[in-house]
């Protein structure tokens, strides 16, 4: 089993002018050490207007200073809003391209459609029709990476023409590609599309083990691949803060992971948000033991647990609490998920007001007493799984429909720059002519007429 790190750059109020800038700073600094210690991946969302919760707008430009930092954790939209409404086809993949090129081949393509009305309402999409546009981007998006050129689509969110989309990925056919999931109907959804499944949201092990056979299962038996490639693989998120001491580590910790499901919650079930004025954090101190986020409750009732699990809940009142404990506590209850056949736990840590000095001394403590055993049964595990699963993912690609990659509009497709456009409209054959001679120009570095006609 792998390990990551996610990020939203939760800011809760108030913050002051320079607060952003530290909190992006910070998190590089955790990457860094993360790559360090041999944590595995990186995961950054791309969220729009959700103030507190996310102020991750722009993952690919987050990843891409993460690149530059690290050599060898692997890079993860988790996601890209692939409705074309968020951000077109086309710009997706030039985007993810880059990064991977910049970043020597480590990118994995986490992709999804948003459910918050302060997303979908702020793009004009209309929620009913997200799931359908999520799809129809996405397929897009891979073609663009992997067509040379691109043959064109024409559908109902999205109309483009052939065009070569520069620059390609290094990986190929492209980068690994996910979709964020949390419901099991959206897990069978990934294991159709043959594509990973990113489980955003808190599960306990022993329910993981009911996703992870819903997964394989499905893959098997009905999964097409929506791009050149299967990426069989199925990830949880889980709080963490780990520290030696149990109790510290729950004061550390259990007050940031149960905002971030607080906030979360208001954007997604229960909230009323004022732009620019409403303060989550301060409606979570004042409602959060209302709610069942008190972080006292939570400590109470895992005082008299016998093992942690992603939820604990006693007396009607519950929180998240799920990698938050010691060093031994956390082996046990990351051991759960290896056994259900998870592949990848991803952690939560920038989150609420953890501290980053708490944060990056967490991760030391992870990094030395707990990831190598896990890393060192992961390489066996990894060549059993791809022995394992070889004839599966040779019948899911064997699915694959040759019509997912159609040919050009007519074999001598070309486009005219707009000159020779007007010229070919007009029929203006003095215009040609004069256009023959700017090329001519041109190629003995004369370039007086092409600065003509570009200024007007």
């Amino acid at each position: 089993m792998k390990f990551g790190l996610f990020y939203e750059h939760q800011l809760p109020r108030p913050w002051d002018d320079d607060g952003e800038h530290t909190l992006l700073q910070q998190a590089l600094e955790q990457c860094v050490l993360a790559d360090a210690l041999g944590i595995e991946y990186v995961w950054e969302v791309e969220h729009h207007f959700l103030e507190e919760y996310s102020h991750s707008s722009a993952p690919e430009i987050f990843l891409a200073a993460v690149s530059q930092r690290t050599k060898y954790m692997r890079l993860g939209h988790g996601i890209v809003q692939t409705p074309p409404a968020f951000n077109h086809p086309a710009r997706v993949a030039e985007r993810i391209a880059t990064l991977d090129l910049v970043s020597g081949g480590r990118v994995d393509f986490g992709t999804g459609e948003s459910s918050s009305e302060a997303e979908l309402g702020g793009f004009l999409i209309d929620p009913a029709e997200k799931r359908p546009m999520w799809e129809e981007g996405l397929r897009v998006a891979l073609r663009c990476l992997t067509e040379a050129p691109f043959t064109g689509y024409a559908g109902k969110y999205v109309t483009m023409p052939p065009r070569n989309v520069v620059p390609k990925p290094r990986q190929k056919p492209h980068p690994p590609v996910w979709v964020a999931c949390s419901r099991r109907d959206t897990i069978r959804l990934a294991a159709e599309k043959a594509i990973g499944a990113l489980t955003f949201a808190f599960i306990d092990p022993e329910d993981a083990h009911h996703w992870v056979d819903d997964y394989y299962a499905t893959l098997a038996a009905k999964g097409v691949p929506i791009g050149d490639a299967v990426n069989a693989n199925l990830a949880c998120v889980s709080t963490f803060m780990c520290h030696r001491d149990e109790d510290e580590a729950l004061r550390r910790g259990l007050e940031g992971a149960n905002f971030f499901g607080y906030s979360l919650a208001h954007y997604y079930v229960f909230g009323r948000h004022r732009p620019g004025v409403t303060d989550v954090w301060a409606e979570y101190q004042h409602r959060r033991a209302e709610h069942g986020y008190d972080p006292a409750a939570v400590q109470a009732a895992a005082a008299n647990a016998d093992r942690l699990g992603a939820k604990v809940v006693e007396g009607g009142i519950g929180g998240l609490r799920g990698a938050v404990g010691t060093p031994e506590q956390i082996r046990q209850f990351l051991r759960r998920y290896e056994e259900a056949g998870v592949d990848q736990v991803i952690f939560i840590s920038q989150a609420g007001k953890n501290h980053h000095e708490h944060i990056t001394e967490s991760l030391e403590l992870f990094g030395r007493e707990i990831l190598p055993e896990f890393k060192e049964r992961d390489l066996r595990a990894e060549r059993d799984k791809a022995r394992r699963l070889a004839p599966v993912v040779d019948a899911v690609m064997a699915r694959k429909p040759a019509s997912d990659h159609p040919p050009l509009p007519t074999p001598d497709y070309a486009f005219p720059a707009i000159p020779r456009d007007q010229a070919d409209r007009a029929g203006a054959d003095e215009f040609h002519r004069f256009l023959d001679k700017v090329a001519e120009d041109a190629a003995q570095g004369d370039l007086s007429a092409i600065d003509a006609l570009r200024n007007g």
